[in-house]
């Protein structure tokens, strides 16, 4: 097996953790961040995740084609998104696994090192 410091994977890397937000690379999210497999944005403004919808997810909810699932990082501990936003991404053919944030910070490195077209919305810590 061949291991590889860069993480083996183009697009956003989070490499670690900055306060309640995330270093990506040479950048530093100090809030919650928005990830494709391409680009990463801030997103400072997540509402609670009971009150998630479609829209909250900014830039991720236009993108084209969709992808496999979502990542929904909670926070510091596992909260359940509003039922009525996970039928709505399902209904758009997007899977939603819930985790706490620092967990699915660690899931989105080995799904993107697989090659998987994932988003992640990670609130901050």
């Amino acid at each position: 097996m061949e291991m590889r410091r860069d993480g083996g994977y183009g697009g956003p890397r989070i490499t670690g953790f900055a306060g309640r937000g995330y270093r990506l690379q040479d950048s530093v999210f100090p809030g919650g961040v928005l990830l494709s497999w391409t680009e990463a944005w801030p997103w400072d403004d997540a509402p609670a995740p009971d009150a998630l919808s479609l829209s909250s997810l900014g830039p991720l909810a236009a993108l084209d084609p969709m992808p496999e699932f979502l990542l929904l990082g909670t926070g510091a501990g596992l909260v359940q998104p509003a039922r009525a936003f996970v039928r709505e991404l399902e209904a758009r053919g997007v899977g939603v696994e819930v985790m706490d944030s620092r967990a699915a910070a660690r899931a989105w490195g080995v799904l993107r090192s697989e090659d998987r077209q994932v988003i992640a919305a990670l609130m901050a810590l």
